[in-house]
């Protein structure tokens, strides 16, 4: 009796996983053809704001923490990668994961210090934390202030892949972007994963479950930073440069802005809402028309009509479509 039991509980897991694995398989089917259509270039700065947007998705959307200064580790993984690469002369491996290094600690010492306090209060000191790491940058030697740390070369990839050469960089950043999504599943759907749902709906019963909150809080800020730094080491490569933009508050509000878009608490909803931001910004650019206009509409619009998200709107809808 108990064995079937035990394998009709494993059936649904089972099924539930088998969407997940369709949509990988779409995603890796696309992203291999995407560069046929779409410029190559364009399409690595929408895989690095994508991964950058799920890593702040798994900390608002899976934990119920808002945080106005995910940029601080986004730009400071940037400009290390950047100083690694032009300064130190080490393979582009190496500087990726001592960009890494840096969001982990800056996360680690920003997460310690914000999980103290709650909601309102949290958000204000990342945002307080955030903009005295700008100022460091600021004034920091190695950052070069306003200029920042431009025109180094991406170098070789163990030594092998030039990643000079674009469709080469393209799948190496299209490759992480995937790992980097699969890690946030993994994380997700992990055990770790549901005790972060719960602290996120009922902080005080998880903390009567006897669960230690605050390092559960911690641990998973610490990975938020580590990928929203990943994203940044990538970008600093793409683009051959780190500079105050990447650190500054508006990076932390663009971010925010392009997970509401797609959807708060989805898979796809920061992807989708990254590809909207990202894409908007692109068209915009050489219109003349200000950017910085059709975002705030695009915000208010997403408010008023979409509250759930792009991704969240469409599956709410299919789920009140089903008999």
């Amino acid at each position: 009796m108990s064995a079937t039991r035990i394998d009709t509980a494993g059936m649904p897991a089972r099924r539930s996983a088998a969407p997940a694995l369709i949509l990988l398989a779409a995603l890796v089917a696309a992203l291999l053809i995407a560069p046929v259509w779409i410029y190559p270039v364009f399409m690595m700065k929408l895989l690095c704001f994508a991964l950058f947007a799920a890593a702040f998705n798994l900390l608002l959307g899976y934990t119920g923490l808002l945080s106005f200064g995910h940029a601080a580790f986004f730009g400071g993984a940037a400009y290390v990668t950047a100083h690694a690469m032009k300064v130190w002369q080490v393979t582009p491996e190496v500087a990726i994961l001592a960009g890494i290094a840096t969001a982990v600690v800056l996360g680690l010492v920003i997460g310690a210090i914000a999980i103290r306090r709650q909601g309102i209060y949290f958000a204000m000191i990342t945002l307080a934390l955030s903009q005295m790491f700008y100022f460091f940058c600021l004034q920091a030697p190695f950052t070069n202030g306003e200029d920042g740390i431009q025109g180094f070369s991406r170098g070789r990839l163990f030594g092998l892949i030039d990643l000079n050469d674009t469709m080469n960089l393209y799948y190496f950043i299209a490759a992480v972007t995937v790992l980097g999504l699969l890690a946030i599943w993994r994380i997700v759907h992990s055990p770790f994963g549901q005790i972060l749902k719960a602290i996120r709906e009922n902080e005080p019963r998880t903390i009567s479950l006897g669960y230690s909150v605050q390092r559960y809080k911690l641990a998973a800020f610490v990975m938020s930073a580590a990928l929203a730094g990943l994203a940044g080491s990538l970008k600093a490569l793409l683009f051959q440069f780190a500079t105050l933009t990447d650190v500054a508050w508006n990076m932390s509000g663009e971010v925010i802005l392009m997970t509401l878009l797609g959807g708060i608490g989805t898979m796809a909803g920061p992807v989708v809402g990254a590809a909207i931001l990202v894409g908007l910004q692109n068209f915009f650019a050489t219109s003349g028309f200000p950017v910085t206009i059709v975002l705030g509409a695009t915000f208010m619009i997403c408010v008023l009509l979409f509250r759930r998200g792009v991704v969240g709107e469409l599956a709410h809808w299919l789920e009140s479509r089903k008999p």
